[in-house]
């Protein structure tokens, strides 16, 4: 028996919308099975990472914080993945934008207004523009590879960020811990409802304006070009230039106020780390969400029920929280593998069939 990927004669409709179902329906199951090789009941270990942090307000209210930067980032990726646009460095930009809008409150401590919030996260989607612009004129001056100058700016930001406050950032009043000051006042974020706070309102504006750019407007219509058919899109005159810099600013911006959205509200304070990888889990919601930035907005729901989900086994049954990231990588591999049924079909050959097949 031989096994073969036939492409097919126009992409499956049917399997672009069961492909997110499939590829999650597989995360369940091989998860499941670690967790039976883990020694831990797997029906039992599944309740508690995908159900049991859906059962009570808090856990729904981290959730929803949880899902907020990730929305931010996935929605921007989104639209660079539709335009063929590659950027991989959303947690450099992530990182950089947090930088940015901390300046404010780190050299003017004293300034108290609401325009300080709103200097904050000017500054920090600037900041992520800003560093997200440099892979994209690197793109388009140099024809440098995206995927690989975006990723390795990553690493430039944290390294950057660990400088600071370990040196001129560092808050002199903290015991010599790698910290800035605290924020506090207007310095952070007004929570809407219990822990719900200003920044997943963004994240839901963020969709709905890129929803109606995407489906209603010419910009949304020559980014779909410009994935589809870049040659038609240069007849038509789209320049490729500006949509590689176009995407790089918006996935940039995005990033950056997810930054510091993050910093002004669950963390509190430049440190080391302030992220848990969003940047790179955002990749993951906008291949989930199909591209399409409402769909983003249910895929960044379901991976911050796995970062959920980790901390509640780690704490029930004692299992490292890098089980979180074993999840997002089976289900990344899943979409990706699923995907490929849009465009191929499996065919199965008998072994007589297969030897009359010529050579490739």
């Amino acid at each position: 028996m031989r096994i073969l990927l036939e492409k097919r004669s126009e992409a499956s409709t049917l399997m672009a919308i069961s492909s997110p179902f499939i590829a999650l329906g597989l995360t369940v199951i091989l998860g499941g099975l670690i967790f039976a090789l883990r020694g831990f009941n797997p029906l039992e270990a599944l309740y508690v990472y995908f159900i049991e942090p859906l059962t009570t307000v808090w856990s729904i209210e981290q959730l929803i914080v949880k899902a907020t930067p990730l929305v931010l980032i996935g929605a921007g990726l989104s639209v660079c993945y539709l335009a063929n646009v590659w950027n991989i460095g959303a947690e450099g930009q992530l990182t950089v934008g947090a930088i940015a809008g901390s300046a404010i409150p780190i050299l003017f401590p004293a300034w108290q207004s609401p325009l300080t919030l709103m200097a904050m996260m000017l500054c920090g989607v600037l900041g992520g523009m800003a560093y997200g612009a440099i892979p994209g004129y690197l793109k388009n001056r140099f024809n440098a590879n995206e995927i690989l100058t975006s990723l390795m700016l990553v690493y430039v930001a944290q390294l950057f960020l660990d400088w600071l406050v370990r040196g001129p950032w560092r808050d002199p009043q903290g015991f010599n811990f790698p910290k800035s000051i605290t924020f506090e006042g207007w310095q952070l974020l007004p929570t809407i409802s219990g822990a719900i706070h200003l920044g997943c309102l963004f994240a839901l504006i963020a969709v709905i304006v890129l929803a109606f750019v995407m489906g209603k407007t010419l910009k949304g219509f020559e980014i779909r070009v410009a994935g589809n058919a870049p040659r038609a899109g240069r007849f038509s005159g789209f320049s490729r230039t500006r949509m590689v810099m176009f995407c790089f600013l918006l996935s940039g911006g995005l990033a950056g106020l997810a930054g510091i959205t993050e910093i002004a509200s669950t963390v509190g304070q430049l440190q080391p780390q302030i992220s848990p990888g969003y940047g790179f889990a955002a990749i993951i919601v906008a291949f989930l969400g199909r591209l399409n930035p409402i769909g983003v907005l249910f895929a960044g729901l379901l991976l911050a029920l796995s970062y959920i989900g980790g901390e509640a086994v780690q704490i029930s049954l004692g299992i490292s929280d890098k089980i979180a990231r074993v999840f997002q990588g089976i289900l990344l591999f899943s979409i990706l593998a699923c995907d490929t049924l849009i465009l191929y079909r499996i065919r199965f050959l008998p072994r007589h069939a297969a030897a009359a097949q010529p050579a490739e």
